[in-house]
């Protein structure tokens, strides 16, 4: 399968020694956030329903509506696995199945009846805003490219010489390792000096993409909330998200026809990456009840503000066979590098800055047999519709010493790649006495703003509670189904078209939630 993306990445070239790229902004901010069992049970839609702790990662108006305080405690479990399709052919993934938190904090409810705003709400929660643990695999023949030509166009375009190649500035570490394990030389064509990759003489190669995500976003959230007369509800919350992040990368090309004349054999390039950093962002919302039985609010997120740290270790093995064999009859004909190798045996650290998207979210709920004692409340259905400004992503250096216009660039790819989308979640429950049944669906939009990209997230829920006394117990299995593009390199849109795999991941999530009112 192969289209062609009329985008500017070629701008990203020669800078790469950066570890940020356009795909962070679907990293770190296409996600859907987790929550107790009640909210993921109901699609996850909290706009304008309240009396969920939730409240404060998506409309802390909500907070309003408590009555009494509470203390709650969301565990959960999350399996996912993914299929793939790459060049027409079919594969799937590794389980990766990982232990998490949901929702889970306190409560603080005071009244004073005769002042208006005389119930008020305080909370201190915690929540997994953003769930990275994921497996992708995929494997297909590839006859139209290399990964090799990504190095040889960024170091045909930077001028730099191959004794300056350990120590330039000018080229990553995936360029610098090609050249010292000769999987990209020069050579003369036609009287012309060029740098090519070697599996550029093959007629295909075979690539085999395998990466495996683990961590996440998990956010505190101080909120606030009042409401006048049990009809006007407004509140606010902060937001500290803390994110940690790791993907294991390895990338194998090789050689289908076993010809051991031609000097490629394979190149395998391994990766790990970590990023960690702290944010902050705010929350604003307002609910109000036209009648008993009808809620209708509003909310704003503004961009969460990172500091951000990426550490990056990266390694390549390439088998040239019997190249050297002429002057060097025991040649075994494989090289392999580090990243150590050019970094004095250290890690390299890159610091960035990252403002995420805007978030504007509109809801409405009608409740059956409104009344305050919510014991005879006989359920609900709710809905929440969210735009998201993705293209609104920026980037920033870290450090004083960072590379500006590489940054410049970055930005205006970010801001051809992405487009704003809508989210849509729904959701409803019905009680009997002390017991409750709840389902939900979501529906997050396809950020890209190339017609060729698609990517979605469709989630199904189920779930079912008690409460009695004071306790309140909640069980959900939320299904979700992501579909993502991936690209394992990116060549120059001006010459050559990119290839990328289709990537569908099933992400089931099973949340307990505990509670007690006190």
């Amino acid at each position: 399968m192969k289209h062609t993306l009329t985008l500017s990445f070629l701008l990203l070239a020669g800078s790469a020694a950066m570890a940020q790229l356009p795909e962070d902004v679907m990293r770190l901010g296409y996600n859907t956030h987790s929550g107790t069992a009640r909210n993921q049970a109901i699609g996850g839609a909290m706009g304008s329903l309240g009396g969920d702790i939730t409240a404060n990662f998506v409309n802390p108006a909500g907070l309003g509506m408590y009555k009494v305080s509470e203390i709650v405690l969301t565990p959960g479990f999350t399996l996912a696995n993914s299929k793939s399709v790459y060049r027409e052919s079919n594969a799937t993934s590794n389980n990766q199945n990982r232990f998490n938190i949901g929702a889970s904090g306190f409560v603080s409810a005071s009244s004073d009846p005769g002042r208006a705003f005389g119930n008020k709400v305080f909370s201190i929660a915690v929540n997994r805003t953003a769930n990275f643990n994921n497996s992708v695999y995929y494997k297909g023949g590839n006859n139209y490219s290399s990964i090799s030509e990504q190095y040889a166009e960024e170091f045909s375009n930077s001028g730099v010489s191959l004794n300056d190649v350990r120590n330039s500035p000018y080229l990553s570490l995936g360029t610098k390792m090609a050249v010292y394990t000769y999987l990209i030389d020069t050579a003369t064509v036609m009287g012309v000096l060029q740098v090519l990759g070697r599996p550029e003489y093959l007629d295909s190669v075979v690539q085999e993409n395998r990466i495996t995500t683990t961590g996440g976003i998990s956010e505190i959230a101080i909120g606030f909330a009042g409401n006048n007369n049990d009809k006007f509800y407004i509140g606010g919350s902060i937001g500290i998200p803390i994110v940690k992040y790791e993907r294991r990368l390895e990338f194998t090309e090789s050689d289908p026809s076993n010809d051991v004349d031609n000097n490629f054999k394979y190149t395998r390039y391994e990766e790990r990456l970590t990023t960690t950093g702290v944010g902050f962002n705010a929350k604003l919302g307002v609910i109000f009840k036209p009648v008993n039985q009808l809620r209708v609010g509003a909310a704003i997120h503004t961009p969460t503000l990172y500091g951000l740290k990426d550490r990056l270790w990266t390694k390549m093995v390439t088998d040239v066979e019997g190249l050297f064999r002429q002057t060097n009859p025991n040649d075994p004909g494989i090289d392999s590098i580090t990243s150590d190798y050019y970094d004095g045996g250290q890690t390299p650290e890159y610091k960035f800055d990252m403002t995420s998207p805007w978030k504007f979210l509109v809801s409405g709920s009608y409740i059956f047999h409104e009344v305050e004692d919510v014991t005879r409340q006989r359920g609900f259905v709710t809905a929440d519709v969210e735009y998201v400004t993705y293209g609104s992503t920026r980037f920033n250096p870290g450090e004083e010493t960072g590379d500006e216009s590489y940054f410049d660039n970055l930005n205006k790819t970010v801001k051809d790649y992405y487009k704003g989308a809508l989210n849509l979640r729904f959701g409803g429950e019905l009680k009997f006495n002390t017991f409750m049944v709840r389902a939900g669906f979501a529906h997050y939009g396809n950020p890209y703003a190339e017609d060729a990209l698609k990517a979605s997230r469709q989630i199904y829920s189920a779930g079912v509670g008690y409460r009695d006394k004071g306790v309140f117990v909640d069980l959900t299995y939320a299904h979700s189904i992501y579909k993502d593009v991936h690209f394992p390199y990116r060549l120059d849109p001006r010459f050559t078209e990119n290839t990328f795999a289709n990537i569908k991941s099933n992400i089931g999530q099973i949340l307990l939630t505990l509670g007690l009112k006190i």
